[in-house]
């Protein structure tokens, strides 16, 4: 069951002038050390990566049904990679709270994310899917009388 779904489009260029007017201001009040470290290390691309990461946080907020004005920390919300390249979307504090009151009992929140960018533009999908937890049982037959 889909419990919320989020999208954003950021600009890049928008990232990119952000960065150079506040720096470190900026970078540690948005993003983790591990998303600086992502994006710091694609020196081609790092306006790139914050932008396609402040997107996935917007999208997410939105997802929770909240946006960032509820109590929701930019930091709450943190985007890394599988091995595969693959995004995974990360809650904490605030922002796992809120995940867990809208996830059903019986379920388990799943939180799916992708992200794409084409100069100028980043964008972000986020699906908040709650899937049973115990066994999934099939109808049941009908009994003969």
């Amino acid at each position: 069951m889909i419990l919320g779904i989020g999208s954003d489009l950021a600009n890049i260029e928008r990232i990119e002038a952000t960065l150079a007017r506040f720096g470190d201001r900026f970078r540690d009040r948005v993003f983790t050390e591990r998303e600086q470290r992502k994006a710091e290390g694609r020196p081609r691309a790092v306006a790139a990566t914050y932008a396609k990461r402040w997107a996935a946080k917007e999208a997410c907020s939105k997802a929770l049904g909240t946006g960032l004005r509820m109590g929701i920390s930019w930091k709450d919300m943190a985007v890394s990679n599988l091995r595969s390249g693959q995004p995974v979307m990360h809650v904490t504090g605030w922002a796992a709270e809120r995940l867990r009151e809208m996830t059903p009992a019986g379920h388990e929140a799943v939180i799916h994310v992708t992200l794409t960018d084409d100069h100028p533009w980043a964008q972000a999908f986020v699906v908040i899917e709650a899937r049973p937890t115990g066994p999934v049982l099939g109808p049941v037959a009908p009994t003969g009388t």
